[in-house]
């Protein structure tokens, strides 16, 4: 694999968690559009994403919780015990037309990824990262847990030893859940602390695999920068990966309404870099958060000009401005009501520099003497 691939579908187009619900906005179908106007999504670096087949998801999810999805999409109803149990049928897991086929989606491109990966190559899915997902049940918006499946497919493809990195707000309960204690997998999250699903403190290291990076609220670019040249990049260079998987969920920025860290696109662009740089054989980037339409749709777009090294202009296109002048956001809250012009206009954030903080400092210096940032994973 020469070019970096994107694995989407049109089923993310007409699909939405209902009305009131924060997936109810566009927006791998925005990276799509994007991508194209930009003339940066010609039709042999695109790939349409299968739908998984249900005994494929077993491998991981229990074969009673993948039949209660198919029968609630059928149904489009759950008794009372079938949502006590998998949490579908929730507020925040709902019933809708597509609560199957769409995650089920997601996990088959990122099962499809790992085969195109098997001789090395960056690949781009946008529609994955649904990390809350258990093996026996819905949580935090996620049906599946395709970053899960694609582990433990690339695991089976051969590969030895995989890092996943996941700078998503939100902690990455359920990957930590399927794989905490496995010594050939590196997990790292940053996300915010004290915000849901309130799990992953400092002192959690999951088994000694894992490095849990809780920060404040407020995290600025400068603070990002020394997360990942301080700790994300020195672990994975001691750990040595034949295989990266990244979650790039896009809701810490400034503009998402479920977070409170004020980190701009560029931030994740620069991790993108850096570990298209590091110069694993197999690299994975996934979606995740991100809940303003237009400032997922710009990050992830970027994301994609990144993977590729495309220039990102000052001002965009009058055909790409479109496609984000065309964007409606029902219900906003109030950040997104009077849209400033540049999510219209632009790509790129201005940049959100600020003080590195003692207690993130701190923090990260703890990090880095456990055994897992220095590759130390014990059988």
């Amino acid at each position: 694999m020469t070019s970096p691939l994107f694995l989407g579908s049109e089923i993310y187009r007409c699909s939405s968690y209902g009305g009131w619900h924060p997936l109810r906005v566009p927006r791998v179908s925005t990276v799509m559009d994007l991508a194209r106007a930009m003339g940066w999504l010609p039709a042999d670096q695109y790939r349409t994403s299968p739908r998984a087949k249900p005994r494929a998801l077993t491998i991981w999810h229990t074969p009673e919780y993948v039949a209660a999805l198919e029968r609630a999409e059928a149904e489009q109803a759950v008794t009372d015990p079938i949502r006590d149990r998998h949490g579908i049928g929730t507020n925040a897991n709902p019933i809708y037309p597509e609560m199957f086929r769409r995650p089920a989606t997601a996990a088959g491109a990122s099962l499809l990824a790992v085969e195109l990966l098997a001789h090395g190559g960056t690949i781009y899915h946008p529609g994955g990262g649904t990390h809350h997902g258990f093996p026996d049940r819905a949580g935090g918006f996620c049906y599946l847990n395709d970053p899960v499946l694609s582990i433990l497919s690339l695991r089976r493809a051969g590969a030895a030893r995989i890092a996943y990195v996941d700078i998503d707000a939100h902690h990455m309960d359920g990957v930590q859940y399927g794989l905490a204690g496995d010594p050939q997998t590196l997990l790292i999250s940053v996300h915010e602390e004290r915000r849901w699903p309130f799990t992953g403190p400092i002192e959690d290291d999951g088994g000694g695999n894992c490095l849990n990076l809780p920060v404040p609220r407020g995290l600025n670019d400068t603070e990002m920068a020394a997360i990942r040249d301080r700790l994300i990049l020195p672990a994975l260079a001691a750990f040595q990966p034949d295989a990266i998987v990244l979650q790039c969920g896009a809701d810490a920025v400034t503009e998402d309404p479920l977070s409170r860290l004020t980190l701009s696109n560029n931030a994740h662009w620069d991790i993108v870099a850096s570990l298209k740089a590091f110069g694993c054989p197999r690299l994975l980037v996934l979606g995740g958060g991100g809940y303003n339409p237009w400032s997922v749709g710009r990050l992830w777009t970027g994301v994609w000009a990144t993977l590729n090294g495309h220039e990102i202009p000052d001002r965009l296109p009058e055909t790409a401005e479109q496609v984000l002048r065309s964007l409606r956001w029902e219900n906003p809250p109030k950040l997104g009501r009077n849209p400033p012009d540049h999510w219209f206009t632009t790509l790129r954030d201005a940049p959100r520099p600020g003080p590195i903080r003692p207690e993130i400092a701190a923090r990260i210096d703890h990090l880095t003497l456990r055994p897992a940032a220095r590759g130390q994973l014990s059988d």
